[in-house]
């Protein structure tokens, strides 16, 4: 499963991280595979795992009861990444892996996330970039208007955005991985499969006809390769600090003043 290749590629990085957090959020945590391994990483950390959708967190529920439970404090929200339940300066890790482009415009969970950390606390995450599923929205494009794949932000307009919130040191990478399927009917019950459906607000309200189905059948056809058809997924890392603030809640520039230590003779 894609989603678990690149939670495995973060934990890589994390590992040159020196970081003890005391909570841990997992924001868009899924089945919560992340939060177990965050876990095992981080024993002595409380873990909070966070998904829109309720399905996800009670599908959870068993696995994180059975392998984390008895050993680690694990708390399950449903809640929406741009209004996060927390109060602020909370958290020492926000990690989220795959998740944050279904917000669609991602600037408000960025928000909530730099308030809820707190200073030196760092942000984790992942997220498609705009080459993800190249193949399949130009296989819809040879035959209708109407748009089938997700616009992904790209890279640096993400780091813009980490640095539009009040994030310091961002650190932004992308990476593109192709996977192959057998036709195009298991590559769209995969992505049916993670949950990744189109969600677009000027999507086709009805049903899209066979014929248009056939043609995008037809013409994803002529990418095959070695008896596979690739799917591409342009993956963004991301990583940035907490700093210590510059301005106060009501605007007025904060001033910091170190006594000067005196000169030995």
């Amino acid at each position: 499963m894609l989603a678990r290749e690149v939670e495995a590629r973060m934990r890589e990085r994390l590992q040159y991280i020196k970081l003890a957090p005391q909570r841990v959020l997992d924001a868009g945590c899924g089945d919560g595979d992340g939060a177990k391994h965050l876990a095992e990483i981080y024993p002595q950390a409380q873990l909070l795992g966070l998904d829109f959708a309720y399905p996800m967190l009670r599908a959870a529920r068993g696995a994180w009861l059975q392998r984390l439970f008895a050993r680690e404090r694990v708390a399950r929200l449903c809640a929406d990444m741009a209004a996060l339940p927390l109060a602020a300066a909370s958290v020492d890790l926000v990690w989220s892996n795959l998740a944050l482009h279904c917000s669609g415009d991602p600037l408000p969970a960025l928000k909530e996330m730099q308030r809820v950390l707190r200073v030196g606390g760092l942000l984790m995450f992942s997220c498609y970039g705009p080459d993800t599923l190249k193949e399949l929205r130009s296989a819809f494009a040879a035959r209708d208007g109407a748009m089938h794949v997700h616009d992904f932000i790209d890279m640096h307009d993400l780091g813009d955005m980490l640095s539009a919130c009040g994030y310091a040191e961002p650190v932004m990478d992308m990476e593109l991985i192709t996977v192959t399927y057998a036709d195009v009917d298991a590559l769209i019950k995969d992505l049916r499969a993670s949950g990744q459906v189109n969600a677009l607000a000027g999507r086709r309200r009805g049903l899209t006809g066979k014929g248009i189905y056939r043609a995008m059948r037809a013409a994803y056809e002529k990418l095959r390769r070695g008896g596979s058809l690739p799917a591409s997924f342009e993956i963004v890392y991301g990583h940035a600090w907490k700093p210590q603030p510059r301005v106060s809640a009501d605007g007025r520039a904060i001033v910091r003043f170190e006594t000067a230590r005196p000169k030995r003779g």
